[in-house]
């Protein structure tokens, strides 16, 4: 397992999982569990904080990451067939993401 990361991951926040594979990139996949979670935002009865929180985390990784580096860091191992997941968390008020690789 190799693991890539910009800071180190403190599980008691927020942290969000995504998968990217060959057909969808990491861009994508953040894209789609972006509207995913703010349409549950939206239909939930009541604010859930923490469900708020992923929506605002998702918005600045979104803004504000290279994706073409994060293309290309992730699919170089997806085209030798090893899974990619990247573990995305506050730290420090900016988003930051660790690359694991299994």
């Amino acid at each position: 397992m190799t693991t890539l990361s910009v800071g180190a991951i403190n599980w008691n926040m927020c942290c969000i999982e995504l998968f990217p594979d060959l057909s969808h990139c990491i861009e994508t996949v953040a894209k789609q569990e972006f509207w995913n979670l703010a349409h549950s935002y939206m239909e939930s009865e009541q604010q859930d904080k923490e469900l708020k929180n992923k929506i605002e985390l998702l918005k600045a990784f979104l803004e504000s990451m290279d994706f073409g580096k994060l293309r290309s860091e992730s699919e170089q191992y997806l085209i030798q067939g090893k899974k990619v997941k990247f573990v995305i968390c506050w730290k420090e008020d900016k988003p930051f993401y660790e690359m694991v690789v299994s």
